[in-house]
């Protein structure tokens, strides 16, 4: 009997043994799995330049503003500018930036360059090596130029840098290229990027008054535009900016409008083609009856700062009635038609305009083109077209 109970024990003692030994094998795989997951996690793969800033001994003489010396810079921009007075040194500046986390840069951050002869280029790695963007870095002197005619004829644009997936304009002067529209194409990415450029609500057109226009459309934005509530996307431009990062969360504010201007605007004026869509529809898309949708252009002038010194942009929200804008052209009717037709409308003076502050750029220009009238608000007629060509912001002579 005892050998039988010795017996006994010391199987269940090796059962004991093995399950225990089991268990430590199965933690110590566990243990490595984990430990390969963290050791595996990837490297960060962005290469972005987010932020753009200069520090100098006399910041009043260079810049026109304090937080001029501060760019920021959208995920889709590869040129960066600086906006300097034209006596302006520039042969020994040391910008810095703010880039994604783990990223590199060459040269190297806060390095200085000899910018009087043009762009530097900088390169940014992202921190995986396998990525890498480039960026033209300038420093732009600004000259108040003695002329009465500032003139938009929409010549020059191509597919945007990052995606390649849609248009964008930009003016050239001096050899100096300035990308000044913006359009609201970035949204509409977003919620259609297997749509081919030429299916976007804002594209050129080889049909113009003289040579290229531009072709604004009211598209559908598709299921996920239907879905975050903005079924419709209105064929836009403007002078300023589209800030991508925001249009799903908050489109209006994705919008800053305006440019800044040195001149004391009189008078809008150009060319136009406008045809309205079948049905117009509210933003929960319902067929709002004996309802016609209409275009919209106008132009405002405003401060571009506060009383604080504070600088100021004028969204989508805000841009027709801020307290800040001292002059406003609207276009009051454009009407429907296939042929070329003229259009001018008189800047009506909403305050006073002060002209030091107006010779230090201390005012922004806003010209905006809509297909939809209420674009903003996500209604309008899918369908609706409008074409702009040649237009001119008459202005006062500058001595």
């Amino acid at each position: 009997m005892k050998l039988k109970k010795i017996y006994e024990m010391r199987i269940k003692n090796k059962t004991h043994v093995k399950k225990r030994a089991c268990a430590i094998a199965v933690m110590a795989v566990l243990s490595l799995l984990l430990t390969g997951c963290i050791k595996d996690e990837p490297l960060n793969a962005e290469c972005d330049i987010t932020d753009a800033y200069v520090s100098v001994s006399n910041p009043e003489g260079m810049f026109f503003h304090a937080s001029d010396t501060l760019v920021h810079v959208g995920s889709e921009e590869s040129t960066i500018q600086f906006n300097v007075r034209r006596t302006a040194d520039l042969t020994q500046l040391s910008p810095r930036f703010n880039i994604t986390e783990g990223a590199t840069i060459s040269p190297a951050n806060g390095s200085t360059h000899d910018f009087s002869q043009g762009p530097v280029s900088y390169t940014v790695t992202s921190q995986d090596k396998q990525w890498s963007r480039q960026y033209q870095v300038y420093f732009k002197p600004v000259i108040v130029t003695v002329t009465d005619t500032v003139k938009y004829d929409f010549e020059h644009f191509a597919l945007d840098a990052k995606y390649q997936k849609f248009y964008e304009w930009y003016e050239e002067s001096d050899d100096v290229i300035e990308r000044l529209w913006a359009t609201g194409n970035g949204g509409f990415f977003l919620a259609n990027s297997s749509k081919a450029p030429e299916d976007y609500p804002t594209v050129p057109s080889f049909d113009g008054y003289d040579g290229h226009c531009v072709k604004l459309t009211t598209l559908d934005t598709g299921p996920l535009g239907r879905s975050t509530g903005r079924p419709i996307a209105a064929g836009n431009m403007f002078l300023g900016y589209f800030n991508t990062e925001l249009a799903l969360r908050d489109a209006l504010h994705a919008t800053e409008m305006g440019v800044p201007f040195t001149h004391q605007p009189r008078k809008l004026t150009g060319y136009y083609r406008f045809q309205p869509g079948p049905e117009y529809k509210n933003k929960a898309q319902q067929v709002i009856e004996n309802y016609t949708d209409s275009a919209d252009v106008y132009a405002v002038l405003y401060r571009n700062h506060d009383e604080a010194g504070h600088p100021v942009v004028l969204y989508g929200d805000n841009v027709l009635t801020s307290p800040l804008i001292v002059s406003k052209a609207r276009v009051n009717y454009l009407k429907p038609t296939d042929e070329w037709t003229f259009f001018e409308e008189n800047f009506v003076q909403l305050g006073e305009i002060d002209e030091e502050l107006l010779n230090n750029r201390g005012y922004n220009l806003a010209v905006v083109f809509s297909s939809s009238i209420n674009g903003a608000s996500f209604e309008g007629a899918i369908g609706s077209t409008l074409y702009i060509d040649k237009v001119r912001v008459i202005c006062t002579h500058d001595e």
